[in-house]
């Protein structure tokens, strides 16, 4: 069975808009019981923006789950079929019945929200989920990792990319496939803390992490 998830695979929560301004940067809060996240939506990735706005303003994120984290990597969530899911059930293939055309523009740095996608194998214009989305926890970077990650890409990073990864830390290797449409400017502990939490063989939280809308 297919699963929506990035490539190698894949608690309240309330989310707030504010500063709706045309040609400029969206601010969402997104609250849990573990904390609160603020993100900021790109202004240069119109398409996934206005449609994460869009199924804000809907509560279409009501009661859905963090379904799916990845310690040093990413949690992942926004799947609509996790809004009913027994306890230990297998999530992450459901969508809005859309996808979005990829606007790959920014880096998978840490904190960087992104949206979640089928892998290249069997969508090669690496099209977006509709609504599930990605934030990176990502680990430190090095020199060293980055020529290890150049390797195994067979690519090279920019010179920016490669200061950004030093500076940062995030998840080179999906550097270059995943629309990054915002990033988080205040709660990466939040982050950290349900990247950490135990979880089964599908990487979904023993514990529920729910979202809701406002």
């Amino acid at each position: 069975m297919k699963k929506w998830l990035f490539y190698p695979l894949f608690c309240a929560a309330c989310l707030l808009i504010a500063g709706c301004q045309a040609g400029h940067d969206d601010m969402v809060t997104l609250h849990t019981d573990m904390g609160d996240i603020t993100l900021r939506l790109y202004a240069h990735t119109p398409k996934h923006r206005e449609n994460f706005i869009r199924l804000v303003d809907k509560k279409f994120y009501d009661s859905l789950l963090f379904h799916r984290v990845i310690r040093d990597f990413m949690i992942q969530g926004g799947d609509p079929l996790s809004r009913d899911a027994q306890p230990g059930a297998l999530v992450g293939n459901g969508s809005p019945g859309y996808e979005l055309p990829p606007e790959i523009k920014s880096l998978p740095i840490r904190g960087a929200l992104a949206s979640a996608r089928f892998p290249d194998a069997i969508n090669p214009k690496r099209m977006s989920n509709g609504s599930q989305f990605f934030i990176v926890q990502g680990k430190p970077q090095t020199e060293e990792t980055l020529v290890e990650w150049e390797k195994r890409l067979d690519r090279k990073f920019t010179e920016e990319a490669r200061a950004m990864y030093l500076k940062h830390g995030g998840a080179p290797q999906l550097d270059g496939q995943y629309t990054v449409f915002g990033e988080v400017v205040e709660g990466m502990e939040v982050v950290d803390k349900i990247a950490a939490l135990p979880h089964d063989e599908n990487d979904r939280p023993l514990r529920d992490v729910k979202m809701w809308m406002k």
